[in-house]
């Protein structure tokens, strides 16, 4: 499916809120950006002026859209949008395949220990990435 063609946002225009809440995006006076009257949330007007961020988000990446000119298209995606499959596939997936794979060779001396060390890994990068994302 070929990428909607964005157009220039209007400073003075009313949109559709993007989060899909019925709501209408009023500009907010003197800024570069526009309020929802329905569920309060604030989105500014990026630098090339055919992209709206969301302020006050929970989420440690920020949600965009672009204007087609009739609705709102998610930017950005990428691997923020399938951020919790590749989190399973480094938590879950890659140490089992580790584990099963040392259990299998024979006469490997330490095994328990080669078992235990992808494990302390992945613990490890989970905990940084919690200090990370925990704002």
């Amino acid at each position: 499916m070929p990428s909607p063609k964005a157009q220039k946002i209007d400073l003075n225009a009313e949109y559709p809120c993007p989060c899909g809440r019925k709501g209408r995006l009023v500009p907010i006076v003197l800024t570069e950006a526009f309020g929802c009257n329905r569920c309060q949330q604030i989105f500014v007007v990026e630098k090339s002026e055919q992209v709206i961020e969301q302020l006050s988000t929970t989420h440690p990446y920020k949600k965009a859209w672009l204007w087609t000119g009739s609705r709102w298209y998610r930017a950005h995606t990428g691997l923020k949008e399938h951020y919790l499959a590749s989190a399973f596939v480094l938590v879950v997936l890659l140490p089992l395949i580790w584990v099963i794979g040392v259990c299998n060779i024979p006469n490997l001396a330490n095994r328990h220990l080669w078992a235990i060390i992808p494990v302390v890994l992945v613990e490890l990068i989970a905990l940084i990435q919690w200090l990370a994302y925990r704002r």
